[in-house]
């Protein structure tokens, strides 16, 4: 486990690396790659062609195909973040004991889809185009400091400790500098003829469909897909129809009881995987206002939270239940629960939630209604984008188990804009269910619902804290986690940060949020499964580029 590892000051990350996907040609192909198509749907409507893999909103992202065209430092498997990342284009990382330097070494034999050598500059000029070009440094802004070529390594240097964020180092995608140094701009290039390292080449693109075609001279041995294809659709629902009919064999959406909507439609065929990861789903509260500024009010709401009965009839038993009382998904985060709260589960406690208020000050009238200390009823909304089915069924849940202490919990659904660009950012609600960052470790985790470093006022943009949740003990514990070099500093602020998730209750994890993905077996076999979670599942992320090395045509 990475966990006990990283305490040991300079860490070399390194591993064997074997294509399982490479080897001689199955039974029914002639040799190389196959004939079969494999299809990746995704519901994200039509698409502009840009296809620059580091420009948030570009077609080659929201589709995925970037992923099997440029490709990572590492492959690290989401489903178990405390691993260790397998080598990719780098055959290791070297950390120093505080995490503010990495020392990066290239693999060897690499060429670019164009014939030219893949090099240890390609890297240093992949992160300093980042360095220089803020709207690209979403994983590490303002925190990068030099970047260097040394005896044919690359040397990264940070402006601060980044063991929380190795894996995003690691995630980084390469392009070539003899292709981008070429560009003004960078952050506008559209990249029309992909020269990447990865095992496929773009072949042809149209707002609906891209299709990609081996590349011959791929360093990890020739692929067995021989024909890839990316299809948009307008939304969940037509995602879900080419899914359920085979026109698409491989994507990743929410389908209410997929057993019966999806597998049933084809049981020898049709899958659907999850697991694993820090993700969580949070109803984050407004800390600031009414009624969720006392936390007594926060810990009672708590206690009525049927969360194996959201998981079931919200979630359709795809998000799996949170029972932890620190918030943290199991067995994933069992090696960071401070023993103080080992074993202790979350349940439903209406009574002793009334006790909470009662010793709080607060009343009932004579109807029932919950009254406040300052008399005032206590009610409050609940707010989520409308068709976010999943979210809106557990928010009608929510507010049920709200009214068995006698508040008025309404659910209102609003446009999705609005949400992302008004609600959310300004702190212009009571309570939304959001998500999480993932990571190797809890830190994103609480940090995105508890970080005193995120908090802004109400009005003003927060990245993080929606709930605006501000205890400086925290704050500190926060960075001391980020910052130490040792496991017992670790493990310190980890305490800090847990009593202070169970006693405040700034924000309500719900359930936890694996990586999810449908796929057919029609075609291509060798996908991740639940007895081989080998990595995240989703094609639309560096692992694709593994995914695509271990699959075999169907016999």
């Amino acid at each position: 486990m990475r966990k006990s590892i990283l305490a040991a000051g300079a860490i070399l990350v390194a591993a064997g690396l074997a294509f399982t996907g490479c080897s001689a040609s199955p039974s029914g192909d002639s040799g190389g790659a196959s004939t079969k198509v494999l299809t990746v749907g995704m519901p994200n409507g039509p698409q502009s062609p840009n296809q620059n893999p580091l420009a948030t909103g570009s077609a080659s992202l929201s589709l995925g195909y970037a992923f099997v065209v440029y490709e990572s430092l590492m492959q690290i498997n989401e489903l178990h973040p405390t691993d260790d990342p397998t080598p990719w284009l780098a055959e290791s990382v070297e950390w120093n004991e505080d995490s503010t330097q990495a020392t990066i070494t290239p693999r060897e034999g690499v060429k670019w889809s164009d014939g030219e050598d893949f090099t240890a500059d390609d890297i240093a000029f992949s992160i300093q185009l980042r360095k220089d070009n803020p709207e690209l440094n979403i994983d590490f802004p303002d925190q990068y400091g030099d970047i260097s070529v040394e005896d044919g390594k690359v040397v990264v240097g940070f402006t601060t400790s980044q063991y929380v964020n190795r894996d995003k180092l690691y995630k980084l995608l390469i392009v070539p500098e003899h292709i981008w140094s070429k560009e003004a701009n960078p952050v506008e290039f559209t990249d029309d003829e992909m020269i990447g390292t990865g095992p496929f080449l773009l072949d042809k693109f149209t707002p609906q469909s891209v299709t990609m075609k081996p590349n011959p001279t791929y360093w990890g041995g020739e692929t067995k897909v021989g024909a890839l294809r990316y299809d948009t659709f307008n939304d969940n629902n037509g995602l879900t129809t080419a899914l359920t009919t085979g026109e698409a064999q491989w994507g990743w959406t929410f389908i209410p009881d997929y057993e019966n909507t999806f597998i049933a439609k084809d049981p020898e065929h049709f899958h659907q995987v999850a697991g694993g990861g820090f993700g969580v789903d949070v109803l984050f509260l407004n800390n600031e206002t009414k009624p969720f500024n006392n936390v007594a009010f926060r810990q009672a709401l708590n206690l009525t939270m049927d969360r194996p009965e959201i998981s079931k009839k919200a979630g359709y038993g795809v998000w799996p239940v949170l029972t932890s009382v620190t918030g943290l998904p199991t067995p994933t985060g069992d090696a960071f629960i401070d023993p103080q709260f080992q074993g202790q589960e979350t349940e439903v406690d209406v009574d002793a939630a009334k006790q909470i208020l009662t010793d709080a000050g607060y009343t009932w009238d004579g109807s029932g209604a919950l009254l406040d200390p300052d008399g005032e009823k206590v009610t409050f909304v609940l707010t989520n984008p409308a068709g976010w089915s999943d979210y809106l069924s557990a928010l009608d849940i929510i507010a049920a188990g709200a009214k068995e202490l006698g508040a008025e919990a309404t659910v209102e659904p609003i446009v999705q804009d609005t949400w992302f660009n008004d609600t959310i950012p300004f702190g212009n609600f009571q309570a939304s269910l959001h998500w999480v960052d993932n990571g190797s470790t809890p830190w994103n985790l609480y940090s995105n619902i508890m970080d005193g470093a995120s908090y802004v006022p109400l009005g003003e943009t927060a990245n993080w804290n929606f709930g605006r949740y501000n205890n400086p003990d925290v704050t500190a514990a926060l960075a001391a986690f980020k910052g130490a070099s040792d496991d017992d500093t670790r493990a310190a602020a980890m305490k800090t940060i847990q009593e202070a998730f169970v006693n405040d209750a700034p924000g309500l994890v719900i359930w936890q949020r694996p990586a999810v993905a449908q796929y057919s077996t029609a075609n291509y076999t060798g996908f991740p499964t639940a007895e081989d979670p080998y990595a995240n599942p989703q094609p639309t992320g560096p692992q694709a580029a593994l995914i695509l090395s271990k699959l075999e045509p169907t016999k």
